[in-house]
């Protein structure tokens, strides 16, 4: 009994040491991509335009969350008005129906058909960076004009060579890339907070 809980307190300690491990690398590899894709985000906002957030399962999860901060708040530092941020992933009517009527590779890019706009910016979630609907949403977007940005892991799929701006997150773990993805959301709303609102 002894041999098994040490064990299972090596294996959680194993895990929090490998998620520290990867936000490190990040801090000294990535912090430059993340304030450029904060500036792009802000600069979408200040030009009336908004952002469209897509991912699927976890990533799906994480669009939503980041979503939510910005139109909500990330924190009680500042009190402001809403940002436009929709999440593609959340409309289970026209997800359905779009699955249905045209299959699922289609249930983003028919969304950014109905709602993109040249000033705006999509922003794709996707630990592997070959979901065939993300494919599909970053050529309509850009179809549309607009910007894209793919946040995403291990040698970034094929969206990262698709995007304007990608952020790869070095791990081929999709629960350590999930756990950096949110923490990069949290940053990039704290930056675009004090881009429009100091």
């Amino acid at each position: 009994m002894a041999q098994k809980t040490e064990e299972k307190l090596n294996s959680v300690q194993d895990q929090i040491e490998e998620s520290i491990v990867l936000k490190k690398k990040i801090k000294d590899e990535l912090s430059g991509k993340i304030i450029k894709i904060s500036e792009i985000l802000a600069e979408c906002i200040k030009d009336e335009g908004k952002i469209l957030l897509c991912g699927n399962g976890g990533s799906a999860a994480d669009a939503q969350h980041f979503a939510g901060e910005l139109v909500v708040r990330l924190s009680s530092d500042y009190t402001r008005g809403a940002l436009p941020a929709i999440t593609l992933s959340s409309n289970d009517y026209v997800l359905t129906a779009c699955a249905n009527d045209f299959g699922f590779e289609q249930v983003f890019s028919r969304q950014i058909e109905a709602l993109g706009k040249p000033e705006d910016v999509l922003l794709c979630i996707s630990t592997s960076g070959n979901s065939p609907n993300l494919i599909e949403a970053v050529k309509k977007a850009k179809e549309k004009k607009m910007k894209t940005i793919g946040l995403l892991g291990k040698d970034g799929g094929r969206m990262a060579k698709l995007v304007d701006f990608s952020l790869v997150v070095p791990s081929q773990k999709t629960q350590r890339i999930q756990e950096a993805h949110i923490t990069i959301c949290h940053i990039l709303t704290s930056l675009i907070e004090k881009a429009l609102f100091d």
